[in-house]
């Protein structure tokens, strides 16, 4: 279980580290120049805490499903994914368009591929721990 647990944590780093380039880099870059006013002018600077809390989060994410594993494979991820993409995304997007001077396209659009995040790495996770165990694992 240990194995598959820094396995686990590992993929769903590097999963949602590629999938917020692809979402925020690419697709919201647009919008986000538009919006260059709300962001900090030192956030770049400041990058390595949302890589850290990414750690910390993947790490409690995988934690948590490990307690539960029921053996159930992709889909038992899947339902894991839906109930995590829900607590993650939505007091992200919506409290942050509370927060902040977004638009509200934007907010939908957060909530929308965050949760789509959370739901693959819910599979990810039903895959990884549905692997044979090694021994000493």
């Amino acid at each position: 279980m240990k194995k598959q647990i820094i396995i686990g944590w590992i993929a769903i780093y590097v999963l949602l580290s590629v999938l917020d380039m692809i979402v925020h880099g690419m697709i919201l870059s647009g919008a986000y120049t538009t919006m260059a006013n709300v962001w900090r002018p030192d956030m770049m600077e400041k990058m390595w805490i949302i890589w850290l809390v990414r750690a910390i989060t993947t790490f409690f994410i995988v934690f948590i499903f490990a307690k539960g594993y029921e053996g159930k494979g992709w889909m038992e991820g899947l339902r894991y994914g839906v109930y995590i993409g829900l607590l993650m995304a939505t007091p992200y997007a919506y409290g942050s368009y509370a927060s902040y001077p977004v638009p509200y396209a934007v907010a939908v659009q957060w909530f929308i591929y965050a949760f789509v995040e959370y739901v693959l790495a819910g599979i990810m996770l039903g895959v990884v721990f549905s692997r044979p165990k090694t021994s000493g694992a």
